[in-house]
């Protein structure tokens, strides 16, 4: 607990920018508001006019002592330091997100607020959103059962940086929600992402995490985007709540009762009308503002506080790292007729103009590579294929023809996939059994083949060295760790044989028997084949 504050507190804000003005604003509002910093001087001058507030340098500020907390709108880059120097002079601080842009200066700024015992609060907004309160209260009364997968969106056209990337720039407000939504930090943390404004500053993110406990999630963030969109899905064993921060307020959050039963073997969606959470409406910002100053008041340690936000650094930093290995190289001026050269290459192929293939790549005809998706060097990809948006292949991969590779998907080396596979939005494959951050393994990865016609559903995992029989089907969000046999029905985690299915993707019931086509199969041995004659299906069933 830091030390309290006797009477109501005294807050300057620091930066009073294209977010800053927001802070100034509400804490005018709230009757705290005691100076502002700007080096715009025009703007200083217009705020402080407006609010009745003196404006002054930053040495001033922190030299007042009739000024008890302070607030950090400055560009991220500086967020360390001038914190470091607030607290330094003995005042609490809020500090806008990120809390800094080095885990390390973060560390240090959360040790120094501790040895003074000052409040350090970061601002993840939505944390005090009504909203999203609501549903961390759902979460953790169970009312949506064990969480199974969250993930989040954050996308819109600008306002571009050219210091910080999108990854550090839009995603920590969703960061700190799936952490504190999840009550742990990920034990598994990847991003990939693309650059096509600024040299080295990503545009586009996806950043995928599992934790210990079981949930996976992941964060798909943009300002390349033609519409805006801030959604959070959490989906439960039981129910699923959507909080879209960009629908009214009778519906910013919603609940779907969907479930499944079983028809013999076979899951089947049972799906319920959407429920509206009645929430009282107010502003989250402002929210966010009484609860600074009552931890200045009381000393109380706010929600987020610095903690917190190292938490949140902690996996930033981690996605970072990720995309510094996975990112294609940054679309500049220069390199601006690449796409074309791309298309002439590999002629009857389409290649988006976000998408990037590297030179010794091979792209059959009919071939279509959507948005933001990498076709790295030594790779071969087949004719009559999609990969959708975000997905990886290579280096050194091979893909058959008329393979649908969807969203979010990752083709490692050591992955081959056959003629007619089809994988699911974000499911993932590994290369290496034993992964760690700081021991290079690339001498160590291991085969992984997807025979002709399989199915892996959206959020599988097929641990490395595996094979998957051909036309086999993986059931969504299940997790393959040893060999699938052709057509087999495979579910859970650790995945488990629960049936066979057609070519055609159909179930099989007893009788082995497709209801698309009509054709039989016969078992034998654990084995499955096609009866491929009327002869063979009437010798089979008088056998």
């Amino acid at each position: 607990m830091a030390t309290a504050v006797e009477r109501e507190p005294r807050v300057a804000v620091i930066g009073c920018g294209h977010w800053g003005k927001n802070l100034v604003r509400t804490f005018s509002e709230l009757g705290a508001l005691a100076a502002i910093v700007d080096p715009d001087a025009e703007n200083a001058a217009a705020l402080s006019a407006t609010y009745s507030v003196p404006n002054g340098s930053l040495d001033q500020i922190l030299a007042d002592s009739e000024i008890d907390a302070v607030v950090v709108a400055a560009p991220a880059k500086d967020h360390a330091a001038v914190t470091l120097r607030a607290l330094d002079a003995g005042k609490h601080v809020f500090v806008e997100k990120p809390l800094a842009l080095d885990l390390d200066d973060a560390q240090q700024v959360v040790a120094r607020a501790d040895e003074l015992n000052l409040t350090l609060m970061v601002g993840h907004l939505l944390q005090y959103h009504p909203a999203f309160l609501a549903v961390k209260q759902l979460v953790s009364d169970g009312a949506l059962g064990e969480l199974r997968y969250l993930y989040s969106n954050r996308l819109n056209l600008g306002r571009f940086r050219r210091e910080e990337n999108i990854l550090w720039s839009f995603a920590p407000h969703d960061l700190s929600m799936l952490l504190a939504l999840a009550g742990e930090s990920p034990d598994h943390v990847s991003a990939v992402g693309s650059t096509f404004l600024s040299e080295d500053v990503p545009d586009v993110t996806t950043t995928h995490m599992t934790f210990p406990s079981g949930p996976r999630a992941h964060v798909f963030v943009s300002w390349l985007h033609p519409f805006k969109e801030q959604r959070l899905v959490v989906v439960g064993a039981d129910a699923m709540a959507v909080f879209d921060d960009l629908a009214p307020w009778d519906s910013k959050l919603t609940i779907f009762e969907h479930g499944v039963t079983w028809d013999g073997l076979t899951p089947v969606p049972v799906r319920g009308e959407p429920v509206a959470v009645p929430l009282v409406e107010s502003e989250p910002l402002k929210l966010e503002c009484e609860h600074f100053l009552h931890c200045v008041r009381t000393g109380e340690t706010p929600r987020t506080d610095g903690h917190e936000g190292v938490r949140v650094l902690d996996v930033l930093s981690a996605a970072q790292d990720s995309l510094a290995q996975a990112s294609p190289p940054a679309r500049t001026a220069s390199s601006a007729g690449s796409v074309k050269l791309a298309e002439d290459q590999h002629p009857g192929a389409f290649i988006h103009e976000s998408a990037f293939v590297d030179d010794g790549v091979k792209i059959g005809a009919g071939t279509k590579v959507w948005h933001f998706s990498h076709v790295l060097s030594g790779s071969t990809v087949g004719e009559d294929c999609a990969l959708g948006q975000n997905v990886v292949v290579g280096p050194d991969v091979t893909v058959g023809d008329r393979c649908r590779i969807q969203n979010n998907v990752s083709v490692y080396a050591g992955v081959t996939l056959e003629d007619g596979v089809f994988c699911g939005p974000s499911c993932v494959f590994t290369n290496v059994y034993n992964p760690r951050a700081e021991v290079s393994r690339k001498d160590e990865f291991m085969t992984t083949m997807v025979r002709t016609g399989a199915t892996i559903g959206a959020n599988a995992t097929i641990v490395c060295g595996t094979e998957i029989g051909a036309y086999a089907f993986i059931g969504a969000g299940s997790t393959v760790t040893s060999d699938v046999a052709a057509h087999a029905l495979v579910v859970g985690s650790p995945a488990r044989q629960i049936g066979w299915m057609s070519h055609e993707g159909e179930r099989l019931g007893e009788d082995l028997t497709c209801p698309r086509t009509g054709q039989k199969y016969q078992e034998v041995g654990g084995v499955l084949s096609l009866l491929d004659s009327p002869e063979q299906s009437n010798s089979a069933q008088n056998g």
